[in-house]
């Protein structure tokens, strides 16, 4: 295939850089137009000396919201992947760093973006066309699954920390993680969002998911991901209030080509990224990209999963075919408790005679009478280990209508260690505040002063490990 390359600058700044192993490579900042005017500013590393027959695999990396080119600059650059096997290039999404244009939340807008991205690399004559692959974290793992589903051919993905349901993540059964969709909003200059955001946002926020839904849909890949072959290495969090491990877990199912789920100790809050497996997590990641990116056939599994425990510091990881078995448990927490808006119910379990690895989503069933314009019950299931240190498991909440109504809550979908001798405590109120003012899932939104709500006894099933990885 005939191939031209243009860079769209009136001028590239052209650095050599030294990698780990010491040799050379060019390193351009370039801007790449897009077909409603907007440049999209990027960061090219091409390897030194001549490209091979057919031309260099390549990587593309994409940040998360709120973050830039540069930060994967620093991340490609500490972990191994610019040097003397591929063409590495960053970008500012729109509306972020130094590209033009504004965040519509990975839309059809960003997702002709990353594709013209890819066009642009592709048409480069040093640049395998059909070996480009993709890294996305967070916002970044978005656009990475809903460009693939749309049609880019990538020729592997790699998605850290990220959603492939949108609404599932973010207004799961119809009640939106309000503080956690308000922190990401702000964390969007107000010059930079699309004016399409604040109704959306709005509409959350009231509880129309009928606004909702069709806006979440349209940015998200898992009714689609059963037709994929690509192969695809998803590293989710097992610990991620955000993106839960359901968010790669379904996906890991549907996905008909090569795939591995890396289950690690990175996420979104309460975890962290980088985190103490990363490297380990990495350098998986670059040999995946060896193999299905890289000048050699090889064979791997066609599916590996992999799962961190809590407190990995080093070493590898079994990887196996499928995902671990799960067995469940109960715990009622009985009694009758009445509050209004800024009061809450807190019931403690018994010590646990054994240790509990939770995998999944907890549910929470209760049967409760409301009044007064009471419209949700928010659910937080911590537990006190018997070192007297407090574990927030997981949370979640429902709306809720006035009358008597028997509510199931399904909480996010974790994996959580739990010691033996630890007492777990669910508490119930309007919002994840109840439990701690440092909880900000769920906000405290407003409600009739008038309501009242009535909840009874509540049973807690868990699902967990049958043979934990953690201690």
């Amino acid at each position: 295939m005939a191939k031209t390359w243009t860079l769209g600058l009136a001028a590239a700044l052209v650095l050599f850089v030294g990698d780990a192993t010491g040799s050379t490579l060019s390193k351009q900042d370039v801007s790449i137009p897009m077909d409603d005017g907007v440049s999209i500013s990027a960061t090219l590393y091409v390897p030194d000396g001549a490209a091979p027959a057919g031309g260099w695999p390549a990587i593309v990396f994409l940040h998360g919201l709120a973050g830039n080119k540069e930060q994967m600059n620093a991340l490609a650059e500490a972990y191994g992947f610019v040097g003397q096997s591929y063409v590495v290039l960053t970008f500012d999404a729109r509306g972020h760093g130094q590209s033009g244009g504004l965040v519509s939340i990975d839309g059809p807008r960003e997702i002709a973006d990353t594709r013209a991205v890819h066009a642009w690399l592709a048409a480069r004559s040093d640049v395998a066309d059909s070996k480009i692959g993709a890294w996305g974290i967070s916002y970044g793992g978005g656009a990475v699954f809903n460009s693939l589903v749309a049609g880019v051919p990538w020729g592997a993905v790699v998605t850290v920390e990220t959603w492939t349901d949108l609404y599932a993540a973010l207004m799961p059964q119809g009640l939106v993680k309000s503080g956690l969709v308000a922190g990401l909003a702000g964390s969007i200059p107000e010059t930079k969002r699309d004016p399409s955001l604040a109704p959306i946002q709005a509409a959350a926020f009231a509880g129309n998911t009928a606004v909702v839904r069709p806006w979440a849909a349209e940015r998200s890949s898992l009714s689609k991901l059963a037709s994929v072959t690509t192969p695809v290495f998803m590293a989710q969090g097992r610990r991620d209030f955000l993106f839960g491990i359901d968010q790669a877990a379904l996906a890991f199912k549907l996905l008909r080509g090569p795939k591995v789920l890396y289950l690690g100790l990175h996420g979104h809050a309460p975890s962290t990224f980088p985190a103490a497996d990363t490297g380990y997590l990495l350098s998986q990641v670059r040999a995946f990209y060896d193999c299905y990116l890289g000048p050699s056939a090889c064979s791997r599994a066609p599916a590996a999963f992999a799962l961190a425990p809590e407190g990995l510091t080093g070493g590898q990881l079994p990887f196996r075919t499928s995902q671990p078995g799960t067995t469940s448990s109960t715990v009622a927490f009985p009694g009758v408790t009445t509050f209004a808006r800024t009061g809450k119910v807190a019931r403690t379990s018994s010590r646990l005679a054994k240790a509990v690895e939770v995998y999944g989503s907890p549910t929470v069933k209760a049967t409760i009478a409301a009044s007064g314009g009471w419209s949700r019950l928010v659910a937080v299931l911590t537990a006190r280990t018997p070192q007297g240190k407090e574990i927030v498991v997981s949370a979640g909440g429902v709306p809720t209508k006035n009358g008597v109504q028997k509510v199931t809550i399904k909480l996010a979908s974790q994996a959580t260690f739990i010691p033996r001798g630890s007492r777990l405590t669910l508490t119930l109120g309007s919002s994840s505040l109840a439990q701690s003012s440092s909880n900000l899932l769920y906000l405290d939104l407003p409600m009739a002063p008038s309501a009242r709500v009535r909840v009874g006894n509540a049973v807690l099933t868990v699902p967990g490990l049958r043979t934990p990885v953690s201690k």
